[in-house]
């Protein structure tokens, strides 16, 4: 009996298997990087160092004049925008194609840990990187020794 659970784990039933065949899309939709309005919002990293925090988004095939990074108060604001325009006209026919996308993402910083000021973002290689230096304040400090009297 034990043997006949075992090998149904192993081997579902094939109207099981068909059952969950069909009841499941061929892509996952809701894995993917999809707003409601049918556009990609890129994939975000976000690391913490002692120095900094650093916002790697993964945005291939733009370039850096289609960002704008805005820091208003405690909110970062990441946005782009690109369009693109093709036009072809051959004997028979003519084509126009427009490609526009865009996105925005704001990220809150937690209050009084980052120095606005020195702020610095780049892009390479299909990512953007926004790194958010810490005020020495918030840095963590190394152990003090205290000498015994």
């Amino acid at each position: 009996m034990k043997l006949a659970k075992v090998s149904d784990r192993l081997f579902p039933t094939f109207p099981s298997f068909i059952d969950n065949f069909f009841s499941r899309d061929l892509m996952d939709w809701n894995n993917s990087n999809f707003s409601a309005t049918n556009s990609t919002i890129p994939a975000v990293n976000i690391k913490e160092t002692d120095e900094s925090f650093v916002i790697e988004m993964a945005a291939p095939g733009m370039a850096k004049e289609n960002f704008t990074v805005n820091l208003d108060g405690d909110r970062l604001l990441i946005a782009s925008e690109m369009k693109e325009e093709k036009e072809e006209h051959e004997t028979n026919y003519s084509r126009r194609e427009f490609s526009y996308q865009s996105f925005q993402r704001s990220f809150t910083i937690p209050e009084g840990t980052v120095d606005g000021e020195k702020i610095a973002a780049k892009y390479a290689d299909g990512i953007l990187w926004v790194t958010l230096p810490k005020k020495e304040e918030v840095k963590p400090k190394p152990a003090k020794r205290i000498d015994i009297m």
